[in-house]
């Protein structure tokens, strides 16, 4: 985990939102300190700001003890913040005493990070062409029920207006609630690979 992500500019489109996947192998026997590891280093992300949460993945295999710690933040610049943390670097000594080998890191930004799939497998996102058909799916109903519903109530507001309310709505909505059922109603489409 000593890897860090390189921030050639801070401007808003070299700083977007990130999601880092951590993966590592647990050692036998390790497993209840291994989990006091994660609610430690989860809570010390918490503290951090652009920090917007984090995702558990255990193992589902007995014979195979691999987690996957997926963190999320509002801005790159942010994780790079968290990553070359001294409270970090804390944590991570803890758990070289409880893990095997290296662990396996990835980092998506923008698009991509609406398309990670709860698995065990190293992150790989699915074609650009299916990622926007799948988005253009899930967008189109969104944006015609919040104009149905708010048309009236948005009518006053100027054109900005309409879209910063539309736009405030839709966004969460995509991320937290929506995209991630249309990446698992999806699944066999956009990862053909993974699920054979």
């Amino acid at each position: 985990m000593s890897n860090s992500i390189h921030q050639d500019s801070t401007s808003q489109t070299d700083d977007p939102p990130v999601t880092l996947s951590v993966a590592r192998k647990v050692k036998p026997g390790c497993e209840e300190a291994f989990e006091k590891f994660i609610s430690g280093v989860t809570a010390a992300a918490m503290t951090f700001e652009g920090y917007l949460g984090a995702t558990i993945i255990r193992p589902s295999d007995p014979k195979d003890l691999e987690y996957r710690i997926i963190f999320k933040f509002d801005r790159r610049s942010n994780l790079l913040r968290w990553q070359e943390s001294e409270c970090r670097r804390q944590w991570l000594a803890r758990a070289e005493s409880l893990t095997l080998g290296s662990p396996i890191i990835e980092v998506l930004t923008g698009l991509e990070t609406w398309f990670t799939l709860s698995s065990r497998q190293p992150v790989i996102p699915p074609p650009r062409y299916k990622m926007a058909v799948v988005t253009w799916i899930a967008i189109f109903p969104l944006v015609n029920l919040i104009n149905v519903l708010l048309g009236p109530a948005l009518a006053p507001l100027a054109p900005v207006g309409r879209s910063f309310v539309s736009t405030a709505i839709l966004v969460p909505l995509m991320t937290y609630v929506v995209m991630p059922r249309m990446t698992r109603l999806f699944a066999k489409w956009l990862y053909p690979r993974r699920r054979r």
